[in-house]
């Protein structure tokens, strides 16, 4: 007697699991940031403190994300014709500016601490970066796989990375102090901690605002597209060429294609678009067509 077993397996969406990865983060952020000001107090620790502003910020940058994921999976409409994904090029721009500023910040914290030193209990400086350690490797693993493929992403992940390479600087610290004494370490290592923070948001602030300014995509050179076009059966010339990336991952193009006097429009349009999909990923064309040169226009 036949058995028919019919399993309704509902597909999971990957961007939710994301989605639960970055909720976890925020929540051992926001605890890991109240342990680390209770510990940086008691203990008389500015690179503590710093870490746990370091890490409050990290608990901001997750939300920030996660609001630009939302918003960016909004279908277009008659405002917003592309879509909305770009609220996570404006994500990844507002937490590499909060990045920087953190690092401004830690760097004036950590000269007025040399001149002005205080006294720090080494041990709790240790236990409690060392949680923060902890934490900080966690979080950094929940967001590195997306971080791969989405530049608001990478921005919450290096706060992450930096904040668990700091938490290594401050049991460093720590520990020295614990050795020998050596106050003058804690604030070392907050200049040190905010310098490494200051590079990578100056690293990565250009490619953020590169794309929003409309930018060309790095890996795509104008005058190889123009010549691959210009190959094609039916092509008299290529001219007023702008390339840009819609977001991080879809190009757009348009141009004015001068045909040749025997050439058929819709075959040339045709073979162009493909050409512009499969050899430069660009996967949005607009092409308008010439019989004869009309010149640059801007």
């Amino acid at each position: 007697m036949p058995h028919d077993h019919h399993h309704n397996h509902t597909p999971i969406d990957p961007s939710t699991i994301g989605e639960k990865r970055l909720w976890w983060a925020v929540g051992a952020n926001v605890l890991l940031t109240l342990a680390q000001i209770i510990g940086g107090a008691v203990s008389g620790s500015l690179s503590l403190i710093a870490d746990a502003l370091h890490n409050f910020s990290d608990a901001a940058s997750l939300l920030i994300a996660l609001l630009a994921i939302r918003i960016g999976r909004r279908p277009a409409d008659n405002f917003k014709t592309f879509g909305y994904k770009r609220a996570e090029t404006i994500a990844a721009l507002i937490n590499l500016t909060l990045l920087l500023a953190i690092g401004v910040y830690l760097s004036y914290e950590a000269v007025m601490r040399f001149i002005s030193p205080e006294g720090i209990e080494g041990w709790i400086v240790i236990v409690v970066a060392g949680i923060a350690l902890i934490v900080d490797l966690f979080t950094a693993l929940l967001t590195y796989q997306q971080s791969k493929t989405s530049m608001n992403i990478r921005a919450a992940f290096l706060h992450n990375l930096t904040d668990a390479l700091a938490s290594v600087g401050v049991i460093i610290s720590g520990t020295l102090i614990l050795l020998y004494g050596w106050i003058w370490t804690d604030a070392a290592m907050t200049l040190m901690i905010s310098a490494y923070v200051l590079w990578h948001g100056f690293l990565e602030i250009p490619k953020v605002i590169h794309l929003l300014m409309e930018g060309a995509p790095e890996d795509i050179d104008i005058q190889e597209v123009i010549a691959a076009m210009e190959q094609e059966n039916g092509v008299s010339n290529i001219h007023h060429v702008h390339i840009w990336q819609l977001d991080e991952h879809r190009n757009a193009l348009e141009a004015h294609v001068v045909l040749q006097n025997d050439a058929h429009m819709d075959e040339v349009k045709l073979s162009l678009k493909q050409i512009l999909k499969e050899k430069f990923q660009i996967q949005h064309s607009t092409l308008e067509f010439e019989n004869t040169h009309c010149g640059d226009a801007h």
